[in-house]
């Protein structure tokens, strides 16, 4: 079966895989606005799926160690993100991942959490190479599309050993966020560095693609910054933000309240579909990305902030007219 990436147009833009963001609600908000051209998930834990696999043998939308795994047809092509150390349960989560039909599996080797660095997963990963090297191979035994996302180093950058790395297993792409672990998100993210990893890829692994991520506003923004790497694509992660239209190339200030308003109240019930396992808090960052650049935004969203359900939130709105 040839693999969804070899039939992308080029350039191309995806969605980043983000915590508490890119879940099945946000996503579905962003397909009715413009898709990208690769749907991504959280990340999800393979070793806890592992060691609840007896609990997985009822793949259905009532099981909640499943709502992470669920997508609808207009997500496609979609990306299950997910992290561990270990091959064994790496095997076990990409066969999962393949008969739950994704197109793909991308291991997060990037995420600068501690408590995933413990684990020797995320960007622990860039400190073994090695370790690294297996999880990809474990990945690939599913038969799907295995990509990684990662970072250019840890306390420094070191592209010219670790990449090279990452090519050897030939993954379909590696996506760089163009910062150290070290550098978390506090500097910016230096796209110099992506021309360094294109004359690597080219060098070692031409038909690998790579993905740049950092920084990116928007669509237009996305465009010149492949142009000026010669990358072959683009990962949106926090222009997405209060801007489900990111991918069909319109910028946050081209559109109306209005319709950033609707927009945060259907991501509201579609989010409502998620819980016990997702905290109704959570949307509080949206409220915060869609409500703001206005005269009496920062009031407005305080209001909007102590709405306990997506009917409370709806009725604030419609109660307190801002336009």
């Amino acid at each position: 079966m040839r693999s969804f990436w070899r039939a992308l147009p080029k350039p191309f833009f995806v969605m980043a895989p983000m915590a508490d963001v890119t879940d099945p609600a946000f996503r579905a908000l962003v397909a009715s606005r413009g898709k990208p051209d690769i749907f991504w998930t959280e990340f999800v834990a393979a070793d806890g799926m592992y060691h609840t696999r007896e609990l997985q043998k009822v793949l259905d939308a009532e099981n909640p160690l499943m709502r992470d795994l669920q997508y609808s047809l207009e997500e496609r092509p979609i990306v299950a993100q997910v992290f561990t150390s270990s091959p064994e349960n790496m095997k076990y989560m990409a066969a999962l991942v393949a008969s739950l039909g994704f197109d793909g599996l991308d291991i997060n080797m990037g995420c600068p959490d501690r408590s995933i660095e413990k684990q020797g997963c995320g960007s622990a990963m860039i400190k073994t190479p090695e370790v690294a090297q297996e999880i990809i191979r474990a990945a690939q035994s599913s038969g799907l599309p295995v990509s990684v996302k990662t970072r250019v180093g840890y306390n420094t950058e070191t592209l010219d050993e670790w990449l090279p790395a990452l090519l050897e297993t030939k993954p379909e792409a590696v996506t760089l966020h163009l910062r150290t672990r070290k550098e978390l998100s506090l500097v910016p993210a230096n796209w110099e560095l992506m021309k360094k990893a294109v004359v690597i890829r080219d060098t070692q692994a031409s038909e690998v693609l790579l993905i740049g991520n950092g920084d990116i506003q928007d669509l237009e923004d996305a465009q010149e910054k492949i142009a000026a790497t010669d990358c072959d694509g683009a990962m949106i992660g926090r222009g997405m933000f209060g801007n489900p239209w990111v991918f069909a190339g319109k910028k946050s200030e081209e559109i109306a309240l209005p319709e950033k308003l609707a927009a945060l109240v259907e991501l509201a019930h579609g989010f409502e579909s998620l819980r016990p396992v997702k905290s109704f808090a959570i949307l509080k960052k949206h409220i915060k990305a869609f409500v703001t650049g206005f005269d009496g935004a920062a009031e407005f969203r305080g209001k909007l902030m102590e709405a306990q359900n997506a009917s409370e939130l709806e009725r604030i709105i419609a109660e307190n007219p801002v336009y």
